[in-house]
């Protein structure tokens, strides 16, 4: 198959903007500036589009079943200087929907399109250009490189190549990871060991997008979907993927298909500017929140209106030393076990790059919660903060937690009202810790 070079998605400032996209030839050259070192490949090549010279897979109106493969080519780590605010970019799995619709397309009329619209999450309908492209043989294939924006991700230039083949009848869509993408090996993450790691929103995304090609086109949806990274272990490497038990190379990630450029001192900079509205407009409690499902959870519980809440995501020191210097009558901090298990450890960066958790002494919290020595044991020597949680069943160690939580958010606030609320994956309360 011919190659030719692989142009990549821009994104606007304040939205992925499709229409900045050059043609598919990339005549293009961006550049990207590097966060933490740059990652030199060679641009992978864009394959020519074939159509086959018959439908082998297709008898009169009749559509058998296909099987989706999905590769990644990964390509170079471009230097950028963004000329304005930074820009939103597209996380994998959104790639992955837009090039696996885009090579459903091929096999459903044996002309894969230059250009690919999905659906989002929230409701966003992005257009990607496709690359890579080829009918042949019963099988067809087509690509999305991935633009990040002006976020540090290692994954930025990648090519993600999504093959559709028949499939089992009767199978529905089943995911398989090939070359280059991680196996989960350890209990404690959103999948179980032994599943690729792909995760549960990105296998959503594709699937929805699928099935509504599917529904259009009266074709069934019985796929098998793989996904393949070449130069993804050696990427795996400089992310926290091996510490976490997935080996074999990375993650495929993303909860709104969207990548939000990473700025700490912007970030921290919008907290402040929240707490600074909340006061001015006369409010007497605030919460901050490490993510969505607790940012839902503490409105819920309070009924808080939008201007108490704070996005506080990993910044938990950004937000309690601004309160201390700009108080307001009532703080509530809610997250994650995991991200509370840090801020109890003292940590008030929650990032997963710069603080970890202490195994060892959520050991020793464990046992303070009635846990014997062999649950003890496999504590020191558990994989993730979520998988102590579930070893630690029925033992009050979320209210533990909790209530360290809040001693340093007290101490590091300098006194006042403050709560913590630790909250499960889904939002679920585990543990609340009430004002003084």
């Amino acid at each position: 198959m011919q190659r030719q070079q692989a142009g990549i998605a821009r994104t606007g400032a304040d939205k992925p903007d499709p229409a900045r996209f050059k043609d598919r030839q990339g005549r293009r050259k961006n550049k990207r500036r590097c966060h933490g070192g740059d990652h030199k490949r060679t641009a992978p090549a864009r394959l020519a589009r074939k159509r086959p010279a018959s439908h082998a897979w297709r008898r009169g109106t009749v559509l058998y079943k296909v099987r989706l493969k999905i590769t990644i080519w990964v390509g170079p780590r471009l230097t950028r200087k963004p000329d304005g605010p930074l820009r939103k970019g597209w996380t994998t799995g959104a790639c992955a929907a837009a090039a696996a619709k885009a090579a459903f397309e091929g096999l459903l009329t044996g002309q894969i399109p230059d250009r690919v619209t999905i659906r989002l999450p929230k409701g966003q309908l992005p257009e990607f250009p496709t690359v890579a492209a080829d009918v042949a043989g019963g099988t067809a294939q087509c690509g999305v490189v991935k633009d990040a924006g002006d976020d540090p991700d290692v994954t930025h230039g990648a090519t993600i190549i999504a093959a559709v083949e028949p499939g089992p009848a009767g199978s529905g869509i089943t995911f398989r990871g090939g070359p280059g993408v991680g196996k989960i090996t350890k209990p404690g993450l959103p999948l179980p060991p032994g599943e690729p790691a792909i995760n549960p929103m990105p296998r959503q995304i594709i699937h929805d997008n699928l099935a509504d090609l599917a529904d259009r086109r009266d074709a069934p949806l019985d796929l098998i979907v793989t996904i393949s990274v070449p130069g993804g272990e050696e990427i795996a490497k400089k992310t926290w993927n091996p510490r976490l038990g997935i080996l074999g190379g990375i993650s495929i990630l993303g909860t709104t298909g969207i990548v939000v450029p990473f700025s700490c001192s912007a970030w921290i900079h919008s907290i402040h500017r929240g707490i600074d509205v909340a006061r001015a407009t006369g409010l007497t409690h605030v919460a901050g929140a490490t993510g969505n499902a607790s940012e839902a959870a503490v409105q819920k519980k309070f009924d808080l209106p939008d201007q108490a809440l704070i996005d506080m995501g990993d910044f938990a020191g950004g937000m309690l030393k601004y309160l201390r210097a700009h108080p307001v009558p009532r703080v509530t901090i809610a997250g994650g076990f995991a991200k509370l298990v840090k801020l109890g450890q003292g940590k008030l960066d929650l990032h997963s790059s710069r603080s970890q958790v202490d195994f060892a002494d959520l050991a020793k919290l464990v046992a303070a919660a009635g846990g014997g020595a062999a649950l003890v044991g496999k504590v020191r020597k558990a994989n993730t903060a979520a998988e102590v949680l579930t070893l630690a069943e029925g033992l009050p160690l979320a209210e533990l937690v909790a209530h360290r939580a809040r001693s340093v958010a007290l101490a590091t606030l300098g006194g006042g009202a403050i709560d913590i609320l630790v909250v499960d994956r889904n939002g679920v309360e585990l543990a609340f810790t009430a004002r003084e």
